[in-house]
């Protein structure tokens, strides 16, 4: 479709720089962004006298900015959202999660992952980064409702996981040439739920296609201390003396890094994804992400899942990220709100290898959201990045598009998708697990 988006507000995020005009989204892509003084260089360019619009849509003076890109969840475990809370993560896991994980199927955790794309989109999220079970149906899932998805294999020795090298592997060639919605990422669960040979196979496997490897990484102090027993080290030092960060990629959480964890994080390249609703909730600790930024890291956001935040809300969680660095570090100037929001948007496309999703540029992806400026929590407006971090919420996403397609808007979903047939389905299954 042809959309000319005008009399908009545009936060490009190339830098703190606010555009009024106009933006233009020709199929899966963005045309033009301008003031809308200089469009006749497009035509131009085009060789038209005019476009042909699907769709004019006045803005009414909102704010168009690029998607979120939530860099680390697991949306199958919707299924497990307010079913075993206010426990300890070690027992969150092998008492609660894991019992019930391994009881589902993959025609469950389709219906599951199109529950967490709902969310998603009414949080202005475009993109997500996500780790679990039968990655077939979660990329089925995906594509269906249109949302752009990373896949990474969660590899483990826990039974209920059915991730394998050869699986992994198979998924690695088929979904990074599939659907342009889709890709994926080389991964483990973590170290204390792999072997040294399977961490040994998973630097194989990066060596032979020269890729990332992402993981749980440094999440609890017990996980930190456990790794330190087992091998004398931890666990970054041990994944980079196997070689499995030669090609980059990152860790997920990184709440117990030691200095030497994050020098090697900065010399390598690699990113870090915080979760700090989950980091909280599960009272596994405050992130460094002061000491993150001083040495140049990559830092993306990720809601975690469902089952451990417990909602799927970027801007609760941007809030988390500044809040808790401030506390952190009794510095009320720590973690500035742009830098934040950078996180949320073109770290995250950095992270999850989506280039052509971090700005709002001609030629990028049409991943894009429409913030409602006219509600009491975004005036008056003197700084709309702090407006969106400090006072944002859910409530402010007017629309999200994806690929060019609106997925979401004023409050509805496309009308492809019915909610509430995936609300049923979703208690029709916890029902059948209880």
């Amino acid at each position: 479709m042809n959309i000319r988006f005008y009399n908009a507000r545009i936060l490009t995020m190339r830098d703190e720089k606010l555009i009024n005009g106009e933006l233009w989204v020709q199929g899966e892509r963005i045309l033009y962004v301008g003031d809308g003084t200089d469009t006749d260089s497009v035509y131009d360019g085009l060789h038209l006298q005019s476009i042909l619009w699907d769709r004019e849509i006045d803005c009414n003076g909102n704010l168009l900015m690029p998607g979120f890109k939530d860099a680390h969840t697991h949306s199958g475990m919707t299924l497990l959202r307010s079913y075993a809370d206010d426990l300890p993560l070690q027992d969150w896991l092998t008492k609660q999660v894991f019992p019930v994980e391994a009881r589902l199927d993959g025609e469950m955790i389709y219906h599951l992952t199109k529950l967490a794309i709902l969310e998603y989109l009414t949080s202005g999220i475009t993109a997500i980064f996500d780790m679990y079970l039968n990655p077939d149906t979660v990329a089925r899932a995906c594509v269906e409702m249109g949302m752009r998805c990373v896949q990474v294999s969660g590899m483990s020795g826990q039974d209920h996981f059915e991730e394998s090298l050869e699986r992994t592997e198979r998924c690695y060639l088929q979904y990074n040439k599939d659907d342009p919605l889709l890709s994926y990422f080389i991964g483990f669960h973590a170290e204390y739920t792999c072997s040294k040979k399977l961490l040994e196979s998973v630097a194989e496997l990066a060596h032979k296609y020269q890729a990332p490897v992402f993981t749980h990484l440094a999440e609890t102090k017990s996980e930190v201390e456990g790794c330190k027993e087992r091998y004398g080290m931890t666990p970054a030092a041990l994944f980079d003396s196997l070689g499995i960060f030669d090609y980059g990629g990152g860790g997920y959480h990184c709440v117990w890094m030691n200095d030497a964890d994050m020098d090697l994080f900065a010399a390598k390249g690699l990113s870090v994804v915080t979760n700090p609703g989950s980091n909280t909730k599960l009272a596994s600790g405050i992130a460094p992400i002061s000491d993150f930024l001083a040495r140049g890291i990559n830092v993306a956001i990720g809601t975690d899942g469902p089952a451990s935040n417990n909602c799927l809300d970027m801007f609760r969680e941007m809030f988390l990220v500044t809040g808790l660095a401030k506390l952190r570090e009794q510095d009320a100037a720590a973690v500035d709100a742009w830098e934040v929001l950078k996180m949320a948007t073109v770290n995250g496309s950095k992270a999850m290898g989506l280039p052509d999703t971090d700005i709002l540029a001609p030629g990028r992806l049409a991943d894009l959201i429409m913030i409602d400026l006219h509600q009491p929590n975004m005036q008056p407006i003197n700084n709309i990045p702090k407006n969106l971090v400090y006072s944002g919420s859910k409530q402010n996403v007017r629309m999200t598009m994806i690929n060019g397609r609106i997925l979401y808007e004023n409050g509805k979903f496309a009308d492809a998708f019915d909610a509430e047939a995936v609300y049923g389905k979703a208690n029709e299954i916890i029902n059948s697990l209880r």
